[in-house]
């Protein structure tokens, strides 16, 4: 059983979907706007969140909780099939699901969520690295030593890791980390990278953890 933050201002699909939910036996705390939410996301295991609401809308919403809790999944719900669309969702949402869709296929994708999130507190081995994943607590094996990290580095590893293995472009990276639309030719990014390497890395000038994808951007690959 999961316990579920549900953000939905249409009664007819919140009522269904709550009722579907809960008949996989997972606890829902439905909401139908957005502004009691960040009350709640320190009790939830996960938010489902409809992209257009009264008021602050699921995109700008998700942002802000994504800011505040990293570690917290979250499942888009919305109409809008426009790949842009899609894209500005899976900035920082760990998936989107267009409107119709299925019962069974929405509960499948909440317990996909739910298996990945609970593997974070294993023990991730990134070459000289063994990362505790659920507190980012990160020892260099070779010395012994605990690295420490600042908070904005721990948000930029963090959202490394919540995308093992795929390659993110700056805006990606920026928008995901700091919740704003990054601007090109802001070196912010590229400056906490280049501090985060030399505490990671073996040669920060060749870096192999947090590797560069010329012309696209950053990936880190287990």
């Amino acid at each position: 059983m999961a316990r579920i933050l549900y953000i939905e201002d249409e009664t007819d699909i919140g009522e269904w979907v709550k009722q579907r939910l809960m008949e996989q036996d997972h606890d829902v705390t439905w909401l139908t706007t957005g502004e009691k939410a960040e009350q709640y996301i320190r009790e939830v295991d996960i938010v489902i969140l409809d992209v257009m609401l009264p008021g602050l809308d699921g995109f700008s919403l998700g942002k802000r909780i994504k800011k505040e809790k990293p570690d917290m999944p979250i499942l888009m719900l919305s109409a809008r099939t426009a790949v842009e669309d899609k894209l500005e969702g899976l900035g920082f949402a760990d998936d989107y699901v267009t409107k119709p869709f299925h019962p069974d296929e929405l509960a499948a994708r909440v317990d996909v969520l739910l298996r990945r999130y609970d593997k974070q507190d294993e023990l991730l081995q990134l070459q000289h690295l063994a990362v505790n994943t659920q507190d980012l607590y990160i020892i260099n094996q070779e010395t012994g030593e605990e690295i420490q990290l600042t908070g904005k580095q721990y948000h930029i590893f963090r959202y490394f890791l919540r995308h093992l293995n795929q390659i993110l472009t700056k805006e990606q990276l920026y928008e995901g980390v700091w919740g704003e639309q990054y601007i090109e030719g802001d070196k912010t990014l590229m400056v906490h990278i280049r501090h985060l390497r030399e505490k990671l890395e073996k040669d920060p000038a060749r870096p192999t953890i947090i590797e560069t994808i010329r012309g696209i951007g950053y990936r880190v690959r287990k």
